[in-house]
């Protein structure tokens, strides 16, 4: 089972040499993740802690943070004071300039979140606006620099586009952001999960576009079995749920035939590849499915995750772990 959690290929046969011990669990069995479960991310995480740069170069070279090890990119923007030092890397460190901007932009969107924070528009200070227009304004310049110095990478453009839709920066930045995005990859995960996001009524989309968008998306065959971009529909239910005020708006039969169908072809195919952060893409399908009452297949996606919670999207419930221990029980 720990092989299979921590990223163990189907059918590879061997477990991951990497892979975290999990920590102690819960009555229920469930646990929070940390650090992706990987002992390389761990180190990346603690270097970033220290506001060691040559360290943080050295742990990042396994990952390809430019490209699609979105999840790793994230957790060291997570990494509180990383904002304090990595100035000091854009400054002076000419050959890894652009990783140094790529990690300060990102970061800055993740600060200019927290000063925000979740809270709906109307309960933002003028102060919380303030300082969150600032971060992002930081993020914005540096996250274009790195795009600009490394023409290839797709991660400053899906940090672009949380940036465009924080600044209200309108339709058409967000479509050429996202069409620069998607031009490097089409089938990135992260990229059009930010455009579903964007499409959502609470900022500024219509009813319905941003499900439709994600339906297009994966439509046909233009995604491979296995792919994880199936997530995308997941997601777009999950967004379908926050925005409607009907508690049970999941509960119907074609809901749950189509992220049967998605699980199926994307996390629960045996071509689905478990790259570190694999957890947050079960972690998607189980709150999905739990929403729309697909019970069966809701239980084989948290047999899978054998108690491992991601903070997204459970961070959308006020109580994220009393949710998933909840639906992890009905399942």
């Amino acid at each position: 089972m720990l092989g299979r959690l921590f990223g163990r290929g189907a059918g590879s046969g061997q477990a991951d040499p990497y892979a975290l011990p999990a920590p102690r669990r819960q009555k229920n069995g469930m646990y929070e993740l940390r650090a992706l479960g990987d002992t390389r991310v761990l180190a990346l995480v603690e270097a970033a802690r220290a506001g060691d740069w040559e360290a943080v170069k050295a742990a990042s070279a396994p990952f390809d943070l430019g490209g699609r090890d979105h999840r790793v990119l994230g957790e060291l923007a997570d990494v509180d004071g990383v904002q304090d030092w990595i100035g000091r890397a854009v400054q002076e460190d000419e050959e890894h300039r652009a990783t140094a901007l790529l990690i300060s932009g990102a970061r800055h969107v993740i600060w200019g979140w927290e000063a925000r924070t979740s809270a709906r528009a109307k309960h933002v200070t003028r102060e919380q606006w303030k300082v969150f227009g600032e971060r992002l304004t930081v993020a914005d310049e540096h996250l274009l620099r790195a795009a600009e110095l490394r023409p290839a990478w797709i991660a400053p453009w899906r940090h672009l586009l949380t940036s465009c839709r924080g600044m209200s920066l309108g339709r058409a930045v967000g479509e050429a952001r996202r069409d620069a995005a998607l031009r490097r990859d089409p089938l990135d995960l992260p990229s059009n999960i930010e455009w579903v996001s964007q499409l959502q009524p609470r900022w500024s989309g219509e009813p319905g576009e941003a499900l439709a968008f994600a339906q297009a998306a994966v439509a046909g065959d233009r995604v491979p079995d296995g792919h994880r971009l199936h997530g995308l529909i997941a997601f777009a239910y999950v967004e379908e749920w926050v925005e409607s005020e009907v508690p049970d708006t999941l509960e119907r039969p074609a809901v749950r035939k189509e992220l049967r169908e998605a699980a199926e072809r994307g996390v629960l195919h045996p071509d689905y590849e478990r790259r570190p952060g694999w957890q947050y893409d079960f972690n998607l399908f189980a709150m999905a499915l739990s929403l729309a009452g697909e019970l069966a297949t809701a239980r084989r996606v948290f047999k899978e995750l054998d108690g491992a919670m991601t903070d997204r999207p459970w961070g959308y419930f006020a109580e994220p772990h009393k949710q998933f221990a909840r639906f992890l029980a009905r399942a």
